[in-house]
Formats: structure tokens, C-alpha cells, sequence
């Protein structure tokens, strides 16, 4: 009947050649292994027994980053005395209480290796994203401005820019010597008589699309038409107010 012998029975067989005078090269050859592990697991049998023949962890007994055992604890005890607080209210109370400095960075992993967290992963999938696109065209335009061209001759120009936020049809791409209002208004006026009325227009909350600082810009929105009745502002503090544009303006340059 035949069996297999386990890593450490094998070890032991090893250790046993050895002993008995089979020279440490030839045991390294018959078993496949350098003349270094074969040392070591002579010494570890003279040290431990056959038990010393066993795998042991790889694992890095001490790492230079790793924080002591007692700032762990104390984190530990906090996040479970304040359930709501995260790593970066952990981080200020952990200075102002004296326990010393760390990162959030080290605060969150030793929350995930407690248990106290759930990890986070940092890409989000795929199916998480939100598309903010409209569903058919013409239901939204979205207008901006770049910050700055420049024609062959060097002369400075803004280009007036428009996107269907639906199709990414381009709309508008109106080079102007200056991005006031009258110019931005002519620039929408034209699309409108291409292109037709949009249901709603989205832009960012600059002078020349509000008019809310200046008297004439108020006084050239008018000429807009129905088109700026439908206007929507852009939230200046959400990255898709006018992303499309954006995008639009960095395959410009």
C-alpha cells in the first residue's frame, strides 16, 4: 500500500539521512531542496524536537510602520465609545488626548483589521455609477466658456462652447474676441435658429450667463429669447454641472 508523505514526515526523513551520514548535498538532491534548508532543518530539529519540522508563518514578525500595541487598543476603545467617528475625528482625538500622532491611513487599517469597519474598496464598480445623461436629445444643452485660445497670429481668443447632453452633439463652438454677454448670447442665438429650442439649458453660474451682477449683461439677455427662460444653474460645487463641456474643451486643445 502506498501513501504520500506529509512536508514535515519528509523533513524528518531528511534530518534522519543526515544523521545517519548521507552527505547534505546528496539528501538536498534527492529531495529537491537547496543545502540551506536542509541546514536549517537540522537546526531546527536539534532546537524543537520534530515539531520544529512543521511550516511556520511568513508572516513579518515586526514592521517599522506598524503602531505600538497600545495606540491600537486606544483606538479601538474609542471607535467602540463613539461608534459615529470615523478615522479622521479618531486621528484629532487621539492627539488631543495624548495618545500620540497618526495617520488616517493607519487609524483606517486598524479599524479594518478589528472588525470595526467595513473595508472600502477604492474603485468604485461599475455598475455603482450614476449616469446623469438626459434620455433623448434636445431635453438639455449644457454651455460654457473656455479659459483661453490663442489664433495662429497669437491673438487671444474664448471659444463659446455647446454640447446636446445626450448625443455630445457640439451645438455651439464659437471662437470670440471677448466672453461678454452680447457675443455668448449671438453665439446661443445662432444654435437656437439651427438647432431648434432646447427644453432646458444648463450652464455654470458665470456673469455672462446669469447677468446678475451687470447692468449690461441683464440688459443683453433679453435678446436670448425663450431659450434662457429654461435655463438651469449648474451647482458649483458638483463636478457634472457642465462635465460634458469640460471634456469637450480639453479635445479642443
Amino acid at each position: 500500500m502506498l501513501w504520500e508523505l506529509s512536508v514535515s514526515e519528509q523533513r524528518y526523513r531528511a534530518v534522519l539521512e543526515v544523521r545517519a551520514g548521507v552527505p547534505v548535498t546528496e539528501v538536498a538532491d534527492r529531495y529537491g531542496v537547496s543545502r540551506q534548508s536542509v541546514h536549517a532543518w537540522l537546526r531546527r530539529y536539534r532546537d524543537e524536537g520534530p515539531s520544529g519540522l512543521a511550516d511556520r508563518s511568513r508572516r513579518v514578525r515586526q514592521h517599522p510602520w506598524q503602531i505600538a500595541a497600545d495606540m491600537e487598543s486606544a483606538v479601538c476603545e474609542l471607535r467602540r465609545a463613539h461608534p459615529r467617528w470615523g478615522p479622521k475625528r479618531l486621528v484629532v482625538e487621539m492627539d488631543r488626548r495624548g495618545y500620540g500622532t497618526v495617520t488616517r491611513s493607519t487609524v483606517y487599517r486598524v479599524l479594518v483589521r478589528n472588525g470595526l469597519i467595513e473595508p472600502k474598496s477604492r474603485k468604485r464598480r461599475r455598475q455603482d455609477y450614476k449616469r446623469w445623461e438626459r434620455p433623448v436629445a434636445m431635453q438639455l444643452w449644457q454651455l460654457d466658456v473656455t479659459a483661453s485660445a490663442f489664433l495662429a497670429d497669437g491673438r487671444e481668443v474664448k471659444i463659446v462652447t455647446g454640447i446636446d447632453d445626450h448625443s455630445r452633439f457640439c451645438v455651439i463652438a464659437k471662437a470670440v474676441m471677448r466672453a461678454t454677454a452680447r457675443p455668448v448670447c449671438q453665439a446661443f442665438l445662432d444654435a437656437l435658429s439651427i438647432y431648434g429650442v432646447p427644453e432646458e439649458v444648463l450652464s455654470d453660474n458665470g456673469t455672462v450667463f446669469t447677468g446678475r451682477f451687470t447692468a449690461r449683461a441683464r440688459a443683453s439677455r433679453p435678446a436670448c429669447g425663450r431659450g434662457w427662460g429654461a435655463r438651469r444653474a449648474g451647482d458649483t460645487r458638483a463636478a457634472r454641472a457642465t462635465g460634458s463641456t469640460g471634456s469637450q474643451h480639453r479635445a479642443l486643445r
